[in-house]
């Protein structure tokens, strides 16, 4: 009993300093970023439009919360939408294209052409078919980068599984679905996770850029566009900050979503880290 509640404090202290230790670096790194961002603004004499100082975009911030929040809650939305869409067409077709090698001949190149399309070709044609008013197409042009990424992560994740696994299930006379099931679908959560953690920052990013084509110009990336057409580049800034923030929040969520639902893969890997 007295070493159970002992384990407790120690796994707790442990754990804190794991938290601590994955957090020092990027925190030190971004407050000694900002540091010499704002001392070379100083130093330099960069005007105002050409690049303003950290302390003038927070300030910027600090000023307009509303209208930052207004315009992050916009694209937050549309990001949110096209990620969960297209990860779910992207996990239905990774498992359509292991099943039926025919389909996986045939949709494999098509989802790399259809990548490789700029982004501003596409938003372009989805204005065209919806109202100018309408969110539908920035919401298309996320789910379409977020499902060519999870696809791509998901099915490698079913079709790369270890030769032992799949004698193994087949000496015990295992069907193709009990494989898929015990083998395959848990060998291929750690690359979904991989892609999500990929594909949620880059919802927010294409979510934004989308908007610079057209639109309602209710979102963040029309607001940059809007603040740098009046000269208010701190403003500009104070968007792109919003931006940043909520890019972070999908990331996070995702790490938290992987811990509960891989919390043994996850404690692995660190382990391997360490």
């Amino acid at each position: 009993m007295s070493s159970t509640f002992a384990s407790g404090p120690s796994r707790r202290t442990r754990t804190s300093r794991s938290v601590l230790h994955a957090l020092w670096p990027p925190v030190a790194f971004g407050i000694g970023f900002l540091a010499l961002w704002e001392l070379a603004v100083n130093v330099f004499d960069f005007q105002p439009y050409f690049l303003p100082p950290p302390s003038a975009i927070w300030e910027q911030f600090r000023e307009n919360p509303q209208l930052i929040w207004n315009a992050t809650k916009v694209s937050g939305l549309n990001a949110l939408m096209g990620l969960l869409v297209g990860t779910a067409l992207g996990v239905a077709m990774a498992f359509a294209l292991g099943r039926f090698r025919l389909l996986n001949d045939l949709m494999t190149p098509l989802a790399i052409a259809l990548n490789a399309v700029p982004i501003f070709v596409l938003v372009a044609v989805f204005n065209n078919m919806f109202s100018i008013t309408s969110e539908v197409p920035r919401r298309l042009m996320v789910t379409l980068v977020v499902y060519f990424i999870v696809l791509v992560n998901v099915a490698r994740g079913l079709r790369e599984v270890g030769p032992t696994q799949l004698e193994l299930m087949r000496s015990y006379a295992a069907s193709q679905a009990a494989i898929l099931r015990k083998v395959r679908v848990p060998n291929a959560v750690p690359y979904l996770f991989t892609a999500l953690k990929i594909s949620a920052p880059a919802s927010v990013i294409t979510a934004f850029v989308s908007e610079y084509f057209g639109g309602s110009q209710n979102g963040l990336g029309s607001r940059i566009v809007a603040s740098i057409a009046i000269s208010k580049n701190a403003t500009a800034w104070a968007y792109v900050l919003g931006a940043c923030l909520l890019g972070l929040t999908f990331y996070l969520v995702t790490l938290g979503l992987e811990r509960v639902a891989t919390p043994g893969g996850v404690a692995a890997r660190q382990r391997g880290e360490a």
